[in-house]
């Protein structure tokens, strides 16, 4: 089919100068936020850098390889309430001294936070005083796989995504423990109380009155679900999942499913697992497959997940599902339809690391550069 070809893009520089920049979201105004690891949030306006960051809680956070502020998400009545979400590692618990040299306590295990904040939708500053803790995942043992990213659904609802706590073949097989809270997506009301939390439970998340199940969450079997995002005119939800030795993957979520990990990478038995445990079970029924995967070759060997299209500027990439690379910096769109791949094709071979592509209030979207800059996809070669 002819729509199957997407048309050819370029970036185009929109601001530089970013330290370790991680995440991209708009407030549903002009505006763009992006996140820095070190723990800032910094605010672009017509197409330049604000010199003030719109949040800065670095004195909190521990920034160290995977570790830092990792992305932010906007109340849906977020010019009303104000309402922001932070995902963010503590350096409370953290060993060894903060990047400012302070010295910290702790047990050796990493502490992921996701906090609620006032900003002024007037001006995009938020109010670190402001700040309430919702989630604390105080059971990452090693200094990698954190998942980070927040998302508002179309239901209303905030899901989170947490990594399986590091290492390698996820030692304590987190992944697939449903009382344990990594290597999962969660899901949760903000806008209620259940008991002591302080948050609601959705109804009808699927593991509400399992005994032993933790019910915020929405599904598990991930290993590192960095970005994941909604397309809303379909429903579906896209899940780049960061792979370990062999292979990269990008999955379909569904409320209750079960992804592999760490019996499984990408479509394959996990190729390590058997002789690190013994037994080293390989077998995870009911697994769901991913719906695209590809190896580790040509440099890469890290996938960032982006959006779906949905912009005005590109016509024809509308229903692309557009998605990176980190290590390579290869940029692909990817088009499917009821799970199945139509279509998979590269469109740039880039000279950035993109930690996170970003979407705007138009639907237009954007390479977030680790290496500190923001660039537009824009049509033309």
């Amino acid at each position: 089919m002819a729509d199957e070809q997407p048309p050819p893009i370029r970036l185009e520089p929109v601001v530089k100068n970013l330290d370790a920049a991680t995440y991209l979201i708009s407030d549903g105004t002009k505006r763009l936020f992006v996140c820095e690891q070190i723990g800032r949030v910094r605010l672009i306006e017509d197409g330049k850098l604000v010199k003030q960051p719109a949040l800065d809680i670095s004195k909190e956070v521990w920034f160290q390889g995977e570790c830092g502020f990792l992305s932010i998400a906007f109340h849906p009545d977020y010019q009303k309430n104000g309402l922001v979400y932070a995902y963010y590692i503590n350096n409370a618990a953290a060993p060894g001294p903060s990047p400012g040299g302070k010295k910290v306590k702790g047990g050796g295990e990493y502490w992921a936070i996701v906090s609620e904040f006032k900003a002024d939708p007037a001006t995009g500053k938020f109010d670190p005083s402001s700040e309430r803790q919702l989630l604390k995942f105080d059971e990452h043992p090693y200094g990698n796989h954190k998942g980070g990213q927040l998302q508002f659904g179309p239901d209303g609802y905030l899901y989170v995504g947490a990594g399986d706590g590091g290492l390698h073949d996820d030692p304590r097989n987190n992944a697939q423990n449903l009382a344990s809270p990594l290597g999962k997506i969660h899901r949760i009301d903000v806008n209620k109380r259940d008991g002591d939390k302080p948050y609601g439970i959705p109804p009808d998340n699927p593991f509400v009155g399992k005994p032993g199940a933790m019910p915020e969450i929405f599904c598990y079997g991930m290993r590192n679900p960095w970005r994941f995002s909604f397309d809303v005119p379909t429903g579906d939800i896209y899940c780049a999942d960061i792979g370990q030795d062999k292979y990269e993957e990008i999955d379909l979520i569904i409320k209750g499913g079960n992804y592999g990990w760490r019996g499984r990478e990408g479509l394959h038995p996990n190729p390590t697992l058997k002789r690190t445990y013994s037994p080293g079970v390989q077998e995870v029924p009911g697994a769901i497959d991913p719906i695209l995967e590809y190896p580790h070759s040509q440099n890469n060997k890290s996938i960032t997940g982006g959006y779906v299209y949905r912009g005005k500027a590109i016509p024809g990439l509308v229903g692309w599902y557009i998605y990176g690379d980190y290590s390579s910096g290869r940029i692909w769109a990817l088009k499917q339809k009821d799970g199945k791949v139509l279509a998979n094709v590269e469109l740039l071979h880039s000279r950035t690391q993109p930690s996170s592509f970003g979407q705007d209030a138009e639907g237009e979207l954007y390479d977030v550069d680790y290496d500190g800059a923001i660039w537009k996809i824009v049509g033309g070669s």
